[in-house]
Parts: C-alpha cells; sequence; structure tokens
C-alpha cells in the first residue's frame, strides 16, 4: 500500500471519565471556591433553600440576594406568606421577572401550612406535590436542605455534564431521559457527598464552565474533560434559544405590573393605558395577566393585585 491509499485517520472520541474521578477534583474545588450565600449557610433552613430556588430560576445571584434578604424578613416561615395576599407576594416579587414564580411559591407555602403543620416536607415526592414544585425544585430541595441523594439538574449542571462527559459543548435545549441518566449514574453513593456534589457541580457552571466563556485554565476537571479533549468542537444540534426582552408581550407585562406593584390601592384603565402606546399589545399583555392570576379586574375599569 502507498501513502496515498493509507486510510483516512478516524477520531475517537475521548473515554468518559469514571464517575469518582471526578468527583475528588469538583469537590476539593467547591470546598475552596464556593461563594458564601445565604441559602447554604448552616443556619439556612428548608424555606430558605425552597424560596432561593424559587427566585434563581433563571435570574442571575446578584438580582436575586436583596429581594431574598427582604423576602425572608418578611415571612420567615410559609405560614407568614400563606397568611398574606398573593399579590402581596407579587409586589415583593419586584423586577425578578417570571412573577408568576411568586404565586406558586405563595401556594406552595399555603399548602405547606396546610399539610405539613408550617414544615417543608423533607419527602421528594411530598416535595414533588406542593404546587409550583417540578423535577428540579424537589430535588433541590431535597439535596440543598436535606441532603439526599437526588440529580439536580439546572442549566449550569447539565452544561457541565455535556462537556466534561459527553463531549458536547452544550446540552439539549430540554433535559432528556440520557441526561438524567447521566446524573445518576455521576452521583456519588454516599448520600451528604453527593447533595455536596450536586451544589459543587452547579457552581463549577456558574463560575468556570460558563455558556460563553469557559475558564478552562481555573477548571479542576479539564484534564478529564471530554469536550476538551476533543479539541472543543463548536455546537452542531439545534440553535440555541435566545431570550429578548425589548418590545415583547414580556416588557409590556413588566411594565403594567410595576405600576400595579407601586400603587397600594386598585389602578385605573387610565393609570395603565400610559405605559405602552399599542393598544392591541397593551390589552393582550393585560388580559395575559389577568388569565395567570397577576391581576384582578374590578368593577368601573379598575384592576389591583391578587387578593386571594
Amino acid at each position: 500500500m502507498t501513502s496515498t491509499d493509507a486510510p483516512t485517520p478516524v477520531f475517537e472520541a475521548p473515554a468518559v471519565a469514571a464517575p469518582a474521578a471526578l468527583h475528588g477534583p469538583v469537590l476539593a474545588w467547591f470546598d475552596r471556591h464556593a461563594r458564601d450565600l445565604p441559602w447554604r449557610r448552616p443556619e439556612a433552613g428548608a424555606w430558605s433553600v425552597m424560596v432561593s430556588e424559587f427566585m434563581l430560576q433563571q435570574t442571575p445571584v446578584v438580582r436575586v440576594l436583596p429581594v431574598y434578604e427582604q423576602w425572608l424578613a418578611r415571612w420567615p416561615r410559609p405560614a407568614d406568606l400563606a397568611a398574606d395576599a398573593p399579590g402581596e407576594a407579587v409586589r415583593a416579587w419586584g423586577r425578578l421577572g417570571y412573577p408568576r414564580r411568586a404565586l406558586r411559591l405563595h401556594a406552595a407555602a399555603v399548602a405547606i401550612t396546610e399539610r405539613h403543620g408550617g414544615d417543608v416536607p423533607s419527602e421528594h415526592a411530598a416535595l414533588l406535590a406542593l404546587p409550583g414544585i417540578g423535577e428540579y425544585t424537589a430535588a433541590a430541595v431535597a439535596s440543598f436542605a436535606y441532603g439526599q441523594r437526588y440529580a439536580v439538574l439546572d442549566t449550569n449542571v447539565r452544561r457541565v455534564f455535556a462537556r466534561a462527559a459527553t463531549g458536547v459543548q452544550y446540552p439539549p435545549n430540554a433535559t432528556t431521559a440520557a441526561e438524567r441518566r447521566l446524573a445518576r449514574e455521576l452521583l456519588p453513593e454516599d448520600e451528604a457527598t453527593a447533595a455536596r456534589w450536586a451544589a459543587a457541580s452547579m457552581e463549577l457552571g456558574a463560575l468556570v464552565c460558563t455558556a460563553k466563556n469557559e475558564d478552562c485554565a481555573r477548571c479542576p476537571i479539564a484534564e478529564l474533560c471530554a469536550w476538551r479533549l476533543a479539541g472543543k468542537p463548536a455546537h452542531d444540534g439545534p440553535p440555541r434559544r435566545g431570550q429578548t426582552y425589548a418590545g415583547t408581550d414580556r416588557q409590556v407585562r413588566g411594565r403594567l405590573l410595576a405600576v400595579l406593584r407601586d400603587s397600594p390601592g386598585p389602578v385605573s384603565q387610565a393609570a395603565l393605558d400610559a405605559v405602552w402606546d399599542d393598544p392591541v399589545q397593551r390589552a393582550r399583555a393585560l388580559d395575559g395577566l389577568v388569565a395567570d392570576g397577576l391581576v384582578e379586574p374590578l368593577a368601573d375599569a379598575e384592576y389591583r393585585l391578587p387578593q386571594g
């Protein structure tokens, strides 16, 4: 066979590192570099963890911190929030965005008060049965508040696992069964270690293995990362979903809610009309807020935050 007849080399993806090889470096890195966040402190209870998890969905820590602190000062236990009107939760939510989370957190507080004597349940199934609690939040509370062994898959964790274990730049747009299996396979067997691993892998994605500016020089598992070892191949899956805000119904909803939050009483239609020029989009946004239970229509063309 001549040199020109030599077969084309076939690229072989690097072998996935054994889970135990990943655990030690990531946990040691977390011990040195974890942020001092109030919901991670020893004195933080399960309610504090739950509030933080609701607020941190699609919202960065820097925006969450002041609202979280005010929230816990006002409603230190689920029963305190449950005794207040849901509209007060929406008001206190401020500009965190996606305000339906405030209504869901209020509904969860009511259920915790009525079903569990005011204590956030520790059982995963009981957490999952609460209003507004999905797969991720139930696992996060069980893990971070109660030290249990659950795979906690947020965007940061999914990105770390996609790169380190499967050699791709980004995970799928929606969580897949394969990702859940991988997350379970990567969990340490010991409950306490598994809970620390859940927090550590999340922190690694938030601080080092970020979406756009990964810092491999600071990564404790760079030498084991399948994506880096493969030469960091570019994402070739479905386009990443970008988030737009300016000019959208979300922006209009936010402006309408801001007027209602700032008012101690009902707000007139005329006051709401002043926040956006396009009457069709404004009406659509207001109708959506009413349909979502974030706004209550009253007589005489007035509106208010929900009272119950």
